[in-house]
């Protein structure tokens, strides 16, 4: 193989094979990050949530759901800030919150078939959020949101492994919690993105837009811990345009874990950890994202 065929195989495949924590690079959201009571945001109030994330996968998966031989292994960290001011401001009987999110990665990525090998750290594409609206029942909570991913991070389009994707993608976000019981100590909830991206910059290559799912089913204890189970689902829902589209066939994959969260009350801190094992994936990674959360009460 040629310098030339292989440096473009490389691109092609790694192209959709690294993003954010380790996922396709059609998708700016991070799947599995969210986890229990997902659909539910803050009340009024100033928070800082940190998340840090490893993913990590030697499974890339071909349309039809089965490994392809190609000596492959990613690993991804991250380390993500995220501002959230929920305002006393009500919109529609909800409160009016804002947040914007700025991640930083390493990206490590080993494709033995066509002979590459980089590890790259920087700053990802920075999250504004502007405009979310947030309802608080006795037995739910609920979310309506507009953000957008605006191509800040670090990219170089002759490499796979980048912290960026050189793209715009605007999301929007609808989820809820449900409470089964009085006591709120049941909960089942679900978190869903909609994603549609930009032209990749330098290249004739527009991804396919993206649905994300998250649910989470969770009780809490002693009213400072939470234990349960949390999966996601994603499908890519349109096809990928241009020259360059690495693929025509979309892409999806599903995930479960278990996750528990503490509530320190001296320190006004939550922590949480989940670990999730994807499966069933296509025109994909398969591996596993482990996200430690902390989020800071002001």
């Amino acid at each position: 193989m040629n310098n030339k065929l292989m440096k473009w195989g490389c691109l092609c495949l790694g192209s959709f094979l690294v993003a954010a924590v380790g996922v396709n690079a059609e998708e700016h959201y991070v799947n599995g990050v969210e986890g229990l009571k997902a659909g539910s945001l803050p009340p009024p109030g100033l928070y800082w949530r940190v998340y840090g994330a490893y993913y990590t996968a030697d499974e890339s998966m071909d349309e039809n759901g089965d490994k392809q031989d190609i000596g492959f292994d990613l690993n991804v960290y991250a380390l993500v800030n995220r501002l959230i001011w929920s305002t006393p401001v009500e919109i529609l009987g909800g409160n009016y919150v804002c947040d914007l999110i700025v991640p930083a990665l390493q990206v490590d990525l080993k494709i033995d078939a066509m002979e590459y090998d980089k590890d790259r750290t920087g700053f990802g594409d920075i999250c504004v959020e502007p405009f979310v609206i947030a309802w608080h029942g006795s037995r739910y909570d609920a979310a309506v949101g507009l953000s957008a991913y605006l191509p800040t991070g670090e990219y170089d389009e002759d490499e796979a492994a980048n912290p960026g994707k050189g793209m715009w993608t605007g999301m929007l976000t609808l989820g809820g919690t449900y409470y089964l019981d009085e006591g709120r100590t049941w909960s089942v909830s679900a978190l869903s993105r909609y994603e549609t991206h930009s032209k990749i910059e330098g290249r004739d290559y527009t991804p396919g837009d993206d649905f994300h799912f998250e649910w989470g089913i969770g009780k809490t204890l002693a009213q400072v811990w939470d234990v349960g189970l949390a999966g996601y689902c994603q499908w890519q829902v349109s096809e990928n345009k241009g020259d360059e589209a690495p693929y025509t066939d979309k892409n999806r994959v599903f995930a479960v874990g278990p996750e528990v969260v503490y509530f320190i009350q001296k320190a006004g801190l939550f922590a949480s950890l989940r670990s999730e094992w994807e499966f069933e994936a296509q025109n994909h990674t398969q591996g596993q994202i482990t996200v430690l959360t902390l989020t800071k009460i002001f």
